[in-house]
């Protein structure tokens, strides 16, 4: 038995950070055959020997690993051990190796100044000072906030290994301080800090409107505090204060957008003083964001020459981050790099990046050196180089993926290559846009944690990274800008200077993103940070709906509707075509119910029922408004069926009509996606969970427009904000909104992990203690496997067919975990399995299910399904899949007459899923030679 995965508020280790009054522990248990948890014991000490133990839980039986509440009184900047004994069921026990929290300044008062230089504001600075330290070090701290962004040195090394701090977040609300562990860089004697300052979100260009500058101040500004103890135990605090002085930087100039220009041949001959700002100090705390770091290095896969003649460097991934590069370029050479997400005609583009320069610019000093950005990032997968001197060598140069620091935690994949690239790309769209703020797109003039992006993806990034301590933060943000907006939540967060908001699936991020965080990591205390925010959320749609007639129906505002959907009236609207009236309301309802089920999990019963009642009414009055007496869904988009069923706005009567509804208008649509932003996430799970997987699994295999995988054949590497962002013939299809990095639609990465894979947590046991394990294979997929290193141990799901159809699942539960398993179309008195079940762990009979109630191991099941996946060709088959598989191609081809083209999309284009038995009544065939023909058609189907 061993004890992994120890985390302080779900990060490991962490230094500096925002704890909250109490911290919480959790860990994991793995390498044991035990089944449960008999007791465990939490000790913390003030050493790592554990000599000065300050806190021991003793031996109890109730400890979670999910999460415990450590009863102690924090004290400002001391860092506190910890390790955690476990006794097992079986006998089993361990004690894990040894963790620590480190705390910040708290309420301890800052002896730091604000200062500001005094030379052009326009002008980035570099503030500094010398000085001297007594004796030999034992420890050193620095406490650092620079406005807008930073990075410090000590004795020409850097500190820590983030980039862009302080971060971003709403700063006229709160400011974050860093605190790094400087004790290497320092020395007895004479030493030197130094702190560059560059624009990025608080005085650089950034916003909506994408000129905007100065947001939230005018002024560079720094505060920063470094402690040190000497090895005799005595203490001395070096502060930012009037002795600094300010010189210019080799950062020239820079933002966000536009990217960065650096001269290294520059040498500032001027020294600048600095005052005091009067920033204050009530808005600073402890850091919340999670580093901001180098998680990977890509290599160039080619150098191409392209038509135009220009030199440009294929990454063969759209990332985020920058280019480094090593250069001993002659003194004054000036190199150039352009980043783009395409070629157009073979050559570099970047229309698409809207105003956005994108581009670094480097004056080289004659010397060798390595050479990277400082204060700015980029989205890309192409790069043009200009002024390099002679051959260019791919080897010089280095991608450098940036991105908040989180744990991956989930893998997916399947017999189908382009299934894989397309998780793949949800996956690489994650890590390009969670950049300390869930942002739509990296690389364009936006950039913002727009909410509804952030909502509609919450649920696959929990599955795919442990996003528990990245949303805390996002979350915090949120219910800061609700603060002086009555509850109502911007567009984006932190809202810079986009002034509008309350839209519903936007706004409801403020529900959403922290239930499905207390879904995924079983820790309430998600739900105790943000509970005002989601009340306030909900209380101001109550407002909103009082006050246009109190129908429980939410028809004012400003909505996005469905957005960027395929069935709207007019071309030129992305707001889709389902009515926003019924999705505004359908959110109406849902967040009720959210508010209500995280006011239950606190123990707050009266605003349980009070938000329930209001869920239930609201519920009603859309039964009221948008359905028939006899159950007819009055909407007829696909978008209003999928929001209907997944947030079981469908009276129990009512649902076979509405299912047929959807049917119905799925294949008025030829089986394909017509669906936007809202409807999109939802869309493959009101099917799955209504007994259609197979359409489904239709949708997700479909590779042509509009579908998902038709961006993977067209070479996509992320997702794109448009299902036709690149049209067949290789051109960008606009460029007035068309980011190829947008990973809103890479929301089915859940419904892989839900449905294909079957891991589903519980509400009733949060945190995978207990999930249901459906998975929901198709024959069209000959395996899939899964892995998720959740917040209570490894799970792993995998299942597979065999030639004549048979199902073999294999699973892995968690020590201390529990599974309810449901086997498809299984006959439980006949499955073969192979694993440490009890005699209480019986398969029973559930309609064409078999379920098992399964304790933690590894499991084996095989059986032959009672009703075949194996799907038989005839002649009642849609022509447009029998001339799909090539054999049937060839049986079919010579009967059909000519002029009809024989590929599945024309036919779908042109007869939709008519058969040939359809067709027969138009070009008249045999009825022996149909069924002929059918025998033939059988005989292939395997």
């Amino acid at each position: 038995m061993i004890i992994t995965r120890l985390k302080t508020n779900r990060i490991p280790n962490p230094l500096g950070f925002f704890l909250g009054e109490h911290p919480r522990l959790s860990y994991v248990v793995e390498e044991t055959n035990a089944k449960k948890q008999t007791a465990a014991r939490i000790e913390v000490a003030l050493d790592e020997a554990f000599a000065n133990s300050i806190y021991d839980s003793g031996k109890r039986a109730h400890i979670d690993s999910l999460s415990f509440e450590l009863p102690i009184e924090l004290t400002p900047r001391t860092r506190y051990y910890w390790r955690v004994e476990v006794w097992a069921d079986n006998g089993d026990h361990s004690v894990s190796e040894t963790a620590w929290f480190e705390t910040a300044k708290l309420d301890e008062p800052w002896e730091a100044k604000w200062i500001v230089p005094e030379m052009d504001k326009e002008q980035h600075p570099v503030l500094g000072r010398t000085f001297e330290l007594a004796g030999p070090i034992k420890s050193a701290r620095a406490y650092v906030c620079g406005l807008g962004l930073y990075e410090m040195q000590l004795n020409g090394c850097k500190a820590g290994d983030e980039y862009l701090t302080p971060h971003f977040n709403a700063y006229q609300k709160w400011l974050q301080y860093q605190t790094y562990d400087v004790t290497d860089l320092l020395r007895q004697g004479e030493n030197r800090v130094e702190v560059s300052l560059g624009n990025g979100l608080y005085k650089g260009r950034f916003g909506f409107e994408g000129d905007k500058s100065e947001l939230y101040g005018s002024e560079f500004a720094l505060l920063c505090e470094i402690r040190v103890v000497y090895a005799d135990g005595t203490a001395e605090v070096l502060t930012s204060d009037s002795d600094w002085t300010a010189t210019r930087s080799r950062v020239l100039s820079g933002n966000l957008y536009d990217g960065e220009v650096y001269d290294s041949t520059f040498e500032s001959m001027i020294s600048y003083p600095v005052r005091a700002a009067e920033l204050g100090y009530d808005r600073l705390t402890a850091r919340l964001s999670l580093p901001v770091v180098i998680k990977e290095e890509l290599k160039p896969i080619e150098v191409i020459h392209t038509p135009a003649g220009e030199t440009v460097l294929d990454m063969g991934q759209n990332m985020v981050g920058w280019m480094r590069f090593k250069t001993s370029a002659p003194k004054g050479t000036i190199i150039r790099l352009q980043h783009g997400e395409v070629l157009q005609d073979g050559n570099f583009y970047r229309d698409n990046l809207r105003t956005a320069k994108a581009e670094y610019v480097y004056t080289a000093n004659g010397e060798e050196t390595v050479v990277r950005p400082y204060f700015t990032f980029y989205g890309f997968r192409y790069v043009k180089v200009e002024g390099w001197p002679g051959e260019l060598d791919p080897n010089d140069f280095t991608g450098c993926v940036l991105y908040s620091d989180l744990e991956q935690t989930g893998s997916f994949e399947t017999s189908d290559p382009l299934v894989n690239r397309l998780f793949l790309n949800a996956l690489w769209g994650q890590k390009g846009n969670f950049l300390d703020v869930p942002t739509d797109c990296p690389q364009r003039d936006e950039r913002m944690g727009w909410t509804g992006d952030a909502q509609v993806f919450s649920g696959a990034a929990c599955f795919n990274m442990d996003s528990y301590a990245f949303y805390r933060k996002y979350g915090y943000d949120m219910g800061k800008e609700q603060e002086d907006r009555g509850g109502m939540v911007p567009m984006v967060v932190p809202a810079a200077n986009v002034q509008g908001g309350g839209s519903s699936a936007w706004a409801d991020a403020a529900t959403i993103i922290p239930w499905n965080a207390y879904l995924h990591y079983g820790d309430k205390a998600i739900l105790e940070q943000q509970f005002d925010s989601m009340k306030g959320w909900v209380d101001y749609i109550i407002r909103a709906d009082e006050g246009s007639g109190g129908r429980r129906l939410w028809t004012v505002g400003f909505h996005f509707g469905d957005w960027l959907a395929l069935d709207g009236s007019n071309p030129d609207s992305p707001m889709g075509g389902t009515d926003t009236d019924f999705i505004a309301s359908a959110y109406y309802a849902y967040s009720s119910r959210l508010v209500a089920k995280a006011a239950k999990v606190l123990g707050r019963e009266d605003e349980a029922d009070y938000y329930e009642r209001i869920s239930e009414e609201v519920k009603q009055a859309i039964e009221d408004e948008f359905f028939s007496r006899n159950g007819r869904l009055a909407l007829d988009t696909q978008t209003a069926h999928a929001v209907a069923l997944y947030m079981d706005l469908v009276p129990e009567a009512f649902k076979v009509r509405v299912r047929e509804g959807f049917v119905r208008r799925l294949k008025l649509d030829r089986n394909h996606l017509r669906t936007g932003f809202v409807g999109t996430p939802y869309l493959n799970f009101a099917l799955s969970d209504n007994g259609l997987e197979e359409l489904g699994y239709t949708l997700l295999l479909n590779d042509d427009y509009p579908s998902w995988l038709y961006a993977v054949k067209l070479g996509a590497t992320t997702i794109w904000e448009r299902w036709n962002s690149i049209l067949p013939d290789g051109k960008i299809s606009g460029t007035g909104m068309n980011s190829l990095n947008h990973y809103a639609y890479g929301a089915i990465a859940e419904w892989m992990y839900r449905a294909i894979a079957g891991i589903n947590p519980t509400e009733e046991s949060p945190g995978f203690r207990h999930v249901e394990l459906a998975p929901k294979p198709d024959f069209r997929l000959k395996w899939a496997r899964a892995q998720v290193n959740a917040a209570s141990g490894t799970y792993r799901s995998e299942w597979a067919f065999d030639d004549e159809g048979g199902l073999e699942f294999r699973f892995e539960i968690p020590f201390h975990s529990t599974a309810r398993v449901r086997l498809p179309r299984a006959d439980a008195a006949t499955l073969e399995i192979e694993g440490p079940l009890s005699a209480s762990e019986a398969a029973v009979q559930e309609g064409e299910d078999a379920v098992l109630e399964l304790d933690s191991g590894s499991y084996a099941i095989r059986y032959l399904p009672t009703r075949s996946y194996i799907k038989i060709l005839s002649t009642s088959t849609p022509l447009a899949e029998l001339v799909a598989n090539a054999r049937a191609l060839e049986l079919i081809a010579p009967l059909v007459p000519p002029g009809i083209e024989l590929n599945p999309d024309s036919l779908r284009l042109t007869i939709g899923d008519a058969s040939p038995r359809e067709l027969a009544v138009y070009y008249p065939m045999d009825e022996s030679f149909l069924e002929d023909l059918d025998l033939k058609l059988k005989a292939i189907s395997n």
